[in-house]
């Protein structure tokens, strides 16, 4: 059964199963659920994916196996700029179309995991069956959908290509005009703020 297109070609969830699990050492439920979600994201936007431009945009709530599973059924990607990792805790993704500001926020259903096992209930165990199980419930088994409205400016979390100054305190590079204005002295975040996840030794 055909879920997307590339290049005119129909994309399998098979194959885009497969894509993922050769991303990690082997194909878990998270996977499939982030592969589902992209998928779904497709019908609901109407778009063809995976993308090769960058109209769809996603902001995942998690990172990990999930985020790889979106990547791979959307064309989103974090290298590419076209998914922006929030850290929430949760299986959970908004997909954006870019040209229309239509947005979808998708995440798996309460009852996924119990629905995964009264389906395959001769499963080896609970992990065997959501495996199985997310890959052949039906989308409202499995998910849940919902049109949201963005509290964000994308444009600006997008940025422009090809930004560049350099911060007058360390003298680093400041792309995509994530540059701050303090005191009329043009600084990195870090500098700006005085905090930041590291500090020098």
């Amino acid at each position: 059964m055909g879920y997307g297109r590339l290049t005119g070609v129909q994309v399998s969830m098979e194959e885009l199963l497969d894509r993922c699990s050769g991303m990690h050492a082997r194909l878990c439920p998270r996977q499939v659920l982030g592969v589902r979600m992209g998928i779904l994201a497709g019908r609901l936007l109407d778009m063809e994916l995976p993308q090769k431009d960058k109209r769809l945009f996603v902001f995942m709530e998690t990172d990990g196996c999930a985020a790889d599973g979106v990547s791979v059924a959307t064309g989103a990607w974090v290298g590419r700029r076209t998914m922006r990792i929030l850290d929430y805790g949760k299986v959970a993704a908004t997909f954006v179309d870019t040209l229309t500001d239509r947005s979808w926020r998708v995440h798996p259903h309460p009852l996924a995991r119990q629905r995964a096992v009264e389906r395959l209930p001769q499963a080896e165990s609970p992990w065997h069956a959501q495996l199985e199980g997310y890959q052949v419930l039906t989308d409202e088994d499995l998910l849940v959908a919902e049109p949201v409205q963005l509290q964000v400016d994308l444009r600006a979390i997008i940025g422009e290509p090809g930004l560049r100054v350099i911060c007058e305190a360390c003298n680093e590079e400041v792309m995509n005009a994530r540059e701050v204005e303090r005191e009329g002295r043009i600084l990195c975040c870090v500098c700006a703020s005085e905090s930041s996840y590291y500090r020098p030794i």
